[in-house]
């Protein structure tokens, strides 16, 4: 579907797929993000790795001296040591992997698409099983947290519009009538405002990792940082699984423990995924805005047809038009043509009629916001929602369009 994208400046001419070129846009930043991630990251840790493999091959060296062990049977002797942490195999006494609760463990991070990358199956028929298990499982698990993220959108939405029935009841602005029968009122078309969504749901993301965090520093023994860290690579699923909680084999306090560690987990994966999906939002409204001001940059017909027009009163003709060859007026190549406009670009009056006509439209679109504000109606930019960007969406951006307001290209 080819879309007309109106720039601030009234123009209409610039016709392109707005879907495919959000797309575009879309893959070329990320693409800028991941070059300066990698700049970024390898700026900071290359000169780390650099010395722990300077620090690696002196130890090795060290070691062969030492026990008189040439450096090709230490490298088996390590590849077999390798082999056996892949197995779940430490120095340190850990818990069994493939007992029903590391078992129970592993599928709650198949599922959760986390893959810690602790624990992982050896055999083929495990293979071959957790190809079709993951499939089922993750598919499941993603409707579940869309779930989750309507419904606590639901309840925020609720909260929020309590809070601002309240404010309003108690300002004291409302007509008489309504003042004492606001449950008639209930501010139709409410919705909460995405980035007010975005603020909570931040918040309640830190919340949780902190209180995390102070549970996994004295049990795993971490430091507070690191499990800040844990936190934020778990809860987004990402799961590096340099750290990986409940390991030990022992605990104090073992089942609860668990328990909370379950919880958090839960909770924490639910929130970072509405978060993540709120911030998508956001930044498909940077997007739709920046394909805005490029539409605005290719338009410079329509820059210059608007710096005619500002030194042009809208009623008093200017100077005589200039004609062709001819004697015919040019057509006027102006991306913002109308009939209205051409008369203006040709040097023609304005009827009074056609004067009266745009004076009633515009009265009446001034009558209409003034109503939709005075009502708490949300507001609208585009007369078709289907030129927001958000409609007819699945899934979380199709939840976000239903519940939230403030979704439209202009935002």
């Amino acid at each position: 579907q080819r879309m007309i994208v109106s720039c601030s400046c009234g123009c209409r001419s610039l016709h392109f797929n707005e879907d495919n070129g959000r797309f575009v846009l879309l893959a070329v930043l990320i693409l800028l993000y991941l070059l300066c991630g990698a700049a970024v990251f390898s700026a900071i840790e290359r000169p780390s790795e650099v010395r722990a493999h300077g620090r690696w091959n002196g130890t090795l060296l060290n070691f062969s001296e030492t026990f008189n062990i040439s450096l090709q049977d230490l490298n088996s002797f390590l590849r077999e040591y390798e082999a056996a942490i892949a197995a779940g195999i430490r120095a340190d006494a850990l818990r069994p992997r493939w007992d029903f609760t590391g078992a129970f463990y592993f599928v709650g991070t198949v599922v959760s698409t986390i893959g810690f990358g602790m624990t992982t199956p050896v055999t083929v028929a495990g293979k071959v099983f957790l190809i079709f298990y993951g499939l089922l499982g993750c598919a499941a698990t993603i409707l579940f947290f869309n779930l989750f993220l309507e419904r606590i959108i639901t309840l925020l939405a609720v909260v929020m519009k309590a809070v601002r029935e309240r404010r309003i009841r108690n300002s004291g602005l409302l007509p008489p009538g309504i003042r004492h029968d606001f449950s008639a009122y209930s501010l139709p078309g409410w919705k909460p405002s995405v980035y007010h969504v975005m603020l909570i749901l931040g918040l309640s993301a830190i919340t949780i990792s902190c209180c995390a965090s102070a549970m996994y520093t004295p049990v795993e023994g971490w430091a507070y940082l690191d499990s800040l860290y844990f936190c934020f690579v778990s809860f987004s699923t990402i799961g590096f699984g340099d750290f990986v909680s409940s390991q030990s084999a022992e605990y104090e306090y073992q089942t609860l423990y668990q328990l909370a560690n379950f919880f958090f987990i839960l909770m924490g994966v639910c929130c970072i995924y509405s978060l993540f999906n709120v911030i998508s939002i956001v930044i498909k409204q940077v997007l739709n805005w920046m394909l805005e001001k490029m539409s605005c940059l290719f338009c410079q017909r329509c820059n210059k047809a608007n710096a005619f027009l500002g030194r042009r009163n809208a009623i008093r003709p200017g100077s005589k038009s200039r004609r062709g060859r001819f004697g015919q007026v040019p057509d006027s190549d102006g991306p913002c043509d109308s009939d209205t406009e051409g008369r203006r670009l040709s040097g023609e009056m304005i009827s009074m009629k056609d004067l009266a006509a745009s004076n009633k439209v515009s009265l009446a679109i001034m009558q209409k916001q003034l109503s939709e504000s005075a009502n708490g109606y949300p507001r609208t930019v585009c007369g078709s929602s289907r030129h927001n960007g958000f409609s007819g969406g699945v899934g979380a951006l199709g939840i976000m369009n239903n519940r939230l307001a403030e979704t439209s290209n202009s935002r």
